[in-house]
């Protein structure tokens, strides 16, 4: 072993558990395991220490360093495990000299947790890298932080205020990546439809969008990780509408379908707003498909304030749901609202669940006989442009191929390769 990385949460945690690898390994450092945790719920923060533990347990000569939001936001939890060596902030991890001491010369206890205030924090370096190991698709990173205030969540204290990276420095990132085989980007953040508002001229996620697709003419596929539709600018629903390159599939940070518990959870839009905007983007593009994270029992949440969000799947004819059973996180608002009983938030999360499994049940019924072009994640496995999981027959990671969809499993499609595309 020389670096091991463990990673848990967001897409931004993924690109970013590369750069800190190269770092590390840039600074000399050898026999370590990385753990990059996420801090949404008091579930990841659990499962982060879980991990830390058996990567203690299974590798008891390693140097085990801590980062991530969980890091960031909880670092005496993690600096009071006698399995941890090391604690790094949001900033640190990012930075080749967290490592180089830790290479040549050791921790001692004095200089155990190395986080700093991420409030301070006011620019977002453009990391460049030329891959990410073992994966079909890349991510970049356009933007970090978050301006915004929900109430239930802990992550703006993590990752501190938004900043973006400057448009240039995406597009030759972007290039590069394209340059080195990547057939597909993902552009990820905490709150990427906020992004630009830091930048010279404050261009918007629209502006950013239309440039890459015109300056990289050779990236086939462009897709934006979860987005706040309640701020999509007319540019990016124009590039919608005008260019197949950016994919038919929307991840909505949609949280909940009832208007008293949008607003008591501080979000910015209403359940008739991401029902007109599903209904807009639809209309533009006949073949796009949207995913959402919703909260169940959210404090204060009534039967018929939760019946809202279930109704909502199908007035948005969402396909693909995250559903996260609600968490109280220490120090939000949310935290000292009336909590609902566990079996009842139990008991509704499940229910969204199925919804949900119903939902997919029904798209991926839709699918069979359609001809979709699939980018192959690992062989005998892909993603249609809807970013639907497709079983296939061979194909090498990172092509995309045609592939004529003959069932399901329940869960993904089953198709069978045509013929090999560009």
């Amino acid at each position: 072993m020389t670096i091991d990385v463990v990673t848990f949460g967001c897409r931004l945690n993924s690109y970013e558990s590369e750069v800190m690898k190269r770092e590390a390994e840039a600074a000399g450092l050898k026999d370590a395991i990385l753990v990059n945790t996420c801090a949404v719920t008091n579930e990841a923060v659990r499962q982060a220490r879980q991990a830390v533990r058996k990567a203690r347990r299974d590798n008891p000569a390693a140097r085990i360093i801590v980062t991530g939001c969980a890091a960031q936001t909880e670092s005496a939890t993690f600096s009071e495990m006698e399995e941890v060596d090391l604690v790094l902030g949001n900033t640190e991890k990012l930075e080749r000299k967290s490592y180089q001491k830790v290479a040549a010369f050791g921790i001692d206890d004095s200089e155990k947790v190395r986080v700093n205030d991420i409030m301070s924090v006011e620019e977002t370096a453009g990391h460049l890298i030329d891959g990410l190991e073992g994966r079909a698709r890349a991510f970049v990173q356009v933007q970090n932080g978050c301006d915004h205030r929900c109430t239930f969540c802990i992550i703006p204290y993590g990752r501190g205020n938004s900043r973006s990276v400057p448009m240039g420095v995406v597009i030759d990132q972007i290039r590069r990546l394209v340059e080195n085989g990547y057939n597909e980007i993902v552009l990820t953040g905490v709150d990427i439809t906020s992004y630009g508002a830091d930048l010279p001229g404050a261009p918007k996620l629209g502006t950013l969008t239309a440039k890459i697709l015109k300056l990289v003419p050779d990236l086939k596929r462009l897709r934006l990780s979860s987005i706040d539709s309640i701020e999509a600018d007319d540019d990016l629903m124009r590039v919608i509408a005008e260019d197949e390159r950016l994919m038919p599939h929307f991840h909505l940070s949609l949280q909940a379908g009832d208007d008293m518990i949008l607003k008591r959870m501080k979000r910015r839009h209403l359940r008739a707003d991401t029902i007109a905007f599903c209904e807009d983007v639809r209309r533009m593009r006949p073949d796009v498909v949207f995913g959402a994270d919703i909260i169940a029992g959210f404090p204060t949440e009534t039967e018929e304030m939760f019946l809202n969000s279930l109704r909502i799947v199908d007035e948005c004819g969402l396909t693909h749901l995250h559903v996260f059973p609600f968490s109280p996180r220490p120090g939000t608002p949310a935290a000292r609202m009336p909590q609902l009983q566990r079996p009842v938030i139990k008991e509704r999360g499940a229910r969204l669940r199925a919804k949900g499994d119903a939902a997919l049940l029904a798209h991926l019924s839709s699918e069979v006989g359609k001809i979709r072009p699939v980018l192959v994640e690992k062989e005998g496995l892909g993603r249609t442009e809807q970013f639907t999981q497709t079983e296939i027959s061979g194909g090498v990671a990172g092509e995309i191929l045609p592939v004529k969809i003959n069932g399901h499993s329940g869960r993904h499609l089953l198709g069978d390769v045509i013929s090999k595309a560009a």
